[in-house]
């Protein structure tokens, strides 16, 4: 089976985030750290008893779309190195953009991370947290800030702010208003706060170094104007943090020690630690502070994971939604039935670097089939019927018999049980099973050939039938007696192959959706290609196959070795008993390869 990182016992892949982990905790970085139970200034965790968690990380997604596959290996490190180090991770809605959050995206974040496995409850408490809840501590920090002579309001235009912020070669020209007096400073920034200003007529900004070689530490933007109602503080904000600005405060309030984030996030590193350690001196936030690292970031070919490009294909009906199984969302990924510890193991042995990596998407259906091999029971399904006529069969068995038979419901786990189904004088096989002249090789139905039907007899083929167009309507077979599986004569005739089959008499019918990448190309999007023009016209093909009847009334997410074809789901959404709908979620083996 696939390894499981949730188990206590479980190998843990070894990486630098880990080592940094293991020395801070050797050092006793944190050990002194004081927790005062809930999110809260320097004062609030002072007051507090030592932290029981030796180390606290966070999962921040912004609620403004649905969770892809990047976002599971961002859960699965964060989540995972705080079960692993005696620590805990707090799942932190970053809603500081007013504009562009709903209520359906936070439901559907909570619901895809506790698919994965991963919850946020330690001590007895709950660490879900927003940060706008955090706004009035935001805007006590900026009024701290500018009392201490450490930001100021900017009227300059966004046009004229990027023309003087200079480039890698130019140091920046300081604003016209960079020298007001921190009075000044103050009443101009509660002018903002009530409303006064139009949105995009003045910024708060940092002072810190206008010739900085580090273009982010060149005054950067703190609080800007956003006349918007937000979802959970409706209208008391017409001001809102920048994400640099709040994500660290965020960080501090929670009391994290470990902020992980991505590579693209390491230019702002610096200004993360400036403005925490103004912060502490000034006395708002408890030493010691957060400290940022940044790894690099999933790829999977074969994928895109940009939100808006995610939001066109849903926008253009490219697919049928976020959950469209063929899209990379974690909701779409779960309808396609991919299951949370092949994410999990991916998510794992991709490690964590100090590069962006790409992985290839083999990598995680292989994950998947390793999950799903020790544990997807079997069934006979045929995707593309063609009838089977046994032409003797009431000389064999007498008119009106029907064959009983048996097969185990997991070939290597007899404690699932078996699985019993009948065989008649008429079955669907598969289309390609038969040819009236075989290629070489050929070793299934062909006249004057004999198989054996999987779990039943074996069978010589006498021909076939047509219609006017010369289509073969149904393949024409005689049973050779005394040939049944697991008596005695079963082994009296060598046969080269065996066919799955599904007796027409008590055959289950059902929509089967034979899913594929949705890209031809392993890098959609690269060198700013339209990714429209790679989409693969196969992605999505829609049969009408026959089933065997032990799957007559499986639940919708029931995971299925189809035996031949691969491992299918039935439809989280779609599937009926009276309606069996069934997705591919892979093949038995990566053909692309060879």
């Amino acid at each position: 089976m696939a390894h499981d990182p949730t188990t206590p016992d479980a190998p843990k892949p070894s990486n630098f985030l880990r080592g940094i982990i293991e020395r801070d905790l050797e050092a006793g970085t944190w050990s002194q750290r004081h927790f005062g139970g809930s999110p809260g200034d320097g004062a609030h965790h002072r007051a507090g008893p030592l932290d029981p968690a030796k180390i606290r990380t966070r999962f921040p997604p912004e609620p403004n779309g649905y969770l892809h596959v990047g976002h599971a290996k961002s859960i699965c490190l964060n989540f995972g190195l705080a079960r692993d180090y005696g620590g805990v991770c707090h799942l932190r809605f970053d809603d500081t953009n007013p504009e562009k959050e709903e209520q359906e995206y936070v439901d559907a974040i909570i619901e895809a991370v506790r698919w994965l496995g991963f919850d946020w409850e330690a001590n007895g408490t709950a660490h879900l947290y927003w940060a706008s809840d955090y706004f009035d501590f935001m805007y006590r920090a900026a009024e701290a800030l500018i009392e201490a002579g450490l930001a100021y309001v900017d009227e300059q235009s966004a046009e004229e702010m990027r023309a003087n912020r200079g480039d890698f070669t130019t140091p920046g020209t300081p604003s016209p208003f960079r020298s007001r007096t921190p009075a000044e400073n103050l009443a101009r920034f509660r002018e903002m706060r009530d409303g006064k200003h139009a949105d995009g007529s003045m910024v708060l900004r940092a002072k810190i170094d206008m010739a900085s070689p580090n273009i982010n530490l060149r005054d950067p933007t703190l609080y800007r104007i956003k006349h918007a109602t937000h979802h959970n503080t409706g209208d008391k904000w017409c001001v809102y943090p920048m994400y640099t600005f709040a994500h660290p405060i965020e960080d501090a309030l929670e009391n994290i020690t470990h902020s992980i984030c991505t590579l693209e996030f390491e230019d702002q590193r610096p200004f993360y630690d400036w403005l925490l350690d103004q912060l502490a001196t000034l006395g708002l936030l408890a030493r010691p502070t957060p400290r940022q690292h940044e790894f690099g970031r999933l790829n999977l070919s074969y994928v895109i994971t940009s939100k808006r490009k995610l939001k066109a294909l849903v926008d253009e009906k490219i697919v049928e939604g976020w959950d469209d199984p063929r899209m990379p969302t974690i909701f779409g990924m779960r309808r396609r039935g991919y299951t949370p510890e092949a994410i999990r193991a991916m998510a794992d042995g991709s490690g964590a670097s100090k590069t962006n990596i790409w992985l290839d998407y083999s990598v995680l259906e292989g994950c998947l089939r390793e999950d799903l091999e020790g544990k997807a029971a079997r069934a006979m399904v045929v995707l593309d019927p063609l009838p089977l006529k046994l032409v003797n069969w009431d000389e064999v068995f007498g008119a009106g018999h029907i064959e009983p038979c048996h097969a185990p419901a997991h070939p290597h786990h007899p404690e699932l049980g078996e699985r019993r189904f009948g065989l008649g004088p008429e079955v669907w096989i598969e289309r390609d099973d038969f040819a009236e002249t075989p290629p070489k090789g050929f070793f299934r139905l062909f006249p004057g050939n004999k198989v054996r039907l999987k779990y039943g007899v074996v069978v010589e083929c006498t021909g076939c039938e047509k219609d006017a167009d010369g289509k073969v309507t149904a393949v024409l077979a005689k049973v050779v007696p005394d040939t049944k599986s697991g008596t005695p004569g079963a082994d009296a005739i060598k046969v080269k192959g065996t066919i799955t089959w599904v007796a027409r008499h008590d055959a289950v019918a059902a929509t089967v959706n034979l899913y594929d990448r949705l890209f031809t190309e392993a890098q959609p999007d690269a060198a700013g290609r339209d990714f429209r023009e790679v989409l693969n016209p196969d992605s999505k093909r829609v049969v009408q196959a026959w089933l065997e009847p032990s799957l007559a009334s499986v639940a919708a997410e029931t995971r299925l070795q189809f035996e031949r074809h691969g491992y299918f789901v039935a439809d989280r959404v779609l599937h009926r008993a009276e309606a069996p709908v069934f997705n591919r979620i892979t093949t038995l083996r990566d053909s692309r390869t060879k």
